[in-house]
């Protein structure tokens, strides 16, 4: 239980339904879909499309999503990918006989087919219960009425609008400003958008003039898109993959997300004695960050669309865990093996539902960097995610950008079984950080029995680039400890990621977790 003496968030428990999300309103909006029969699948995409006009600068329908979820009496875990790909004449040779040795971050080029809306209309008709019009009303009001500027949102909208194009200062300014706390954002074109959706289903966006203007827009920058990209949109039903770390299993997303990659991180830190540590010291971190390094290496090498990755199961096996672990140093940080190849980011959105039958839903919606490319279309102001940068142009990689393929994603939904029950849907936003933020908060809950607050609101570390980032919530001698180690630390500007959680109780009760370095909350009924 944490001391009331200091600032902090309890838990919040309910026996109805639960959301937790980063945003109060899409928190209120997934609760109130359960409040009128919705199930938790209708609740969570109410939710997620309202986060892209509360969050515009984390996401919206110009992204993509993945999707754990269990149907209620279940405890089998489905995952959809409803990623989108590189349009068909894209290829990697193009870019490089133009001199680039990486997808250009805010250019037409980084801009795949958008996929979640596709996902959300399939999930709605396949899943949910009470129908898309009914689902996509919450969002449809908060585009045309606005939604006030949230305190975090306003932080990271200020830093991200130097790439918004013309199209996108236009639609993603107020007043030609970057909007302060409490002032409205209103987005009446993606209202008219949500609303052909919600009358005419997927067709709408990925046809017609949502489309052509999507296309249009992409065109006149240089890019290759074509109606057929659009139109031939499919999300994909997948299995996912699953390792235990301890007494749980962890539930991840597969390829072409890195959920692989938190279950290699686990995997390697099962051959230490985490629960031996101080769960605040730099031996833990030391050892978390060397496991970051060889897991993310890892990645890079092998992950990419679920098509083109061959080493999936070499990337799991314990073996090889075993092998990376054996060669980290406790006492001397290594050089990075390599640089990310994913050009970093930190926007996303998650959020997570449960409702009074049981269904458990984890999901997770991006346009990958603040604002995405920064290109919004001209007539209804989609703006549109710069995904392909996720992409390597190196020639025969496995991720190498290819026309028709998914790029490698950083977004991963999670969820947690226990004894073979589902007990966990979670989620640990922050961009590349998410593999190492989901092996920290399975960490914190197995190895130092925290409830899901409490793993959320530990401070947390990242090595990136190079550089080890240790939060504030860090002392200063855990960190002069670190760089005695070998680390180059240093205090990063922004919080690392965000988290939510919803645990499920033995008794059918349900205890919701958000974390403070977002805006949201869990809420129930």
């Amino acid at each position: 239980m944490r001391d009331f003496h200091l600032p902090g968030r309890s838990p919040v428990f309910a026996s109805n339904g639960m959301c937790a999300t980063s945003h109060p309103l899409a928190a209120k909006t997934a609760v109130d879909i359960l409040e009128r029969g919705g199930n938790a699948m209708d609740a969570a995409i109410a939710g997620g499309v309202l986060l892209g006009i509360c969050e515009p600068q984390m996401t919206g329908i110009g992204g993509d999503c993945f999707v754990l979820y269990s149907l209620p009496g279940s405890d089998e875990v489905h995952a959809l990918n409803g990623s989108g790909r590189a349009p068909k004449a894209q290829d990697a040779a193009t870019l490089r006989a133009q001199g680039h040795n990486v997808v250009p971050l805010y250019s037409a080029h980084a801009v795949t087919v958008p996929g979640a809306i596709d996902a959300f209309c399939h999930l709605s008709e396949t899943v949910g219960k009470i129908g898309l019009d009914a689902v996509l009303a919450p969002a449809i009001h908060y585009a045309d009425a606005g939604v006030p500027v949230a305190p975090r949102v306003a932080f990271d909208w200020a830093k991200e609008t130097e790439k918004l194009t013309e199209a996108g200062r236009k639609y993603y300014l107020v007043d030609g400003k970057v909007p302060s706390v409490g002032q409205v954002f209103r987005a009446p074109g993606q209202a008219e958008v949500l609303r052909r959706v919600a009358k005419d289903g997927r067709d709408a966006f990925y046809s017609g003039e949502i489309a052509e203007d999507m296309i249009s827009t992409l065109t006149a920058l240089g890019a290759t898109h074509t109606a057929d990209d659009f139109a031939s949109v499919a999300c994909t039903p997948t299995d996912p993959v699953a390792g235990a770390y301890k007494d749980i299993e962890v539930v991840e997303h597969p390829p072409n997300g890195q959920g692989a990659t938190a279950l290699l991180m686990l995997n390697m830190l099962a051959e230490f004695d985490v629960a031996g540590m101080d769960p605040w010291g730099a031996e833990r971190v030391h050892i978390e960050a060397e496991a970051a390094k060889l897991a993310y290496d890892a990645r890079d090498r092998f992950l990419a669309d679920a098509d083109h990755t061959t080493r999936l199961a070499h990337m799991l096996a314990p073996e090889t865990a075993k092998k990376l672990a054996g060669l980290i140093d406790p006492k001397k940080a290594m050089a990075a093996p390599a640089e990310l190849s994913e050009q970093i980011h930190k926007d996303t959105i998650y959020i997570t539902v449960v409702d009074r039958d049981g269904m458990a839903v984890s999901l997770i919606y991006s346009i990958f960097h603040g604002f995405g490319s920064g290109i919004a279309s001209d007539k209804f102001g989609i703006l549109m995610q710069n995904r392909g940068a996720g992409f390597t142009l190196e020639e025969g990689h496995p991720n190498e950008l290819k026309g028709g393929k998914r790029p490698m994603h950083t977004i991963i939904p999670g969820m947690i079984r226990e004894g073979g029950k589902v007990i966990m849907p979670f989620g640990v936003m922050g961009g590349a950080y998410q593999p190492c933020g989901h092996a920290r908060f399975a960490s914190n809950l197995v190895d130092f029995g925290m409830d899901p607050q409490a793993a959320i609101d530990a401070p947390r570390a990242f090595t990136d680039k190079g550089t080890l980032n240790v939060e504030r919530g860090y002392s200063d001698a855990v960190r002069a400890t670190l760089a005695d180690l070998g680390h180059k630390v240093a205090i990063p500007d922004t919080a690392i990621g965000g988290a939510q959680a919803i645990k499920i109780h033995k008794t059918g009760v349900l205890e919701g977790a958000s974390d403070a370095r977002k805006d949201g909350c869990a809420l129930g009924y």
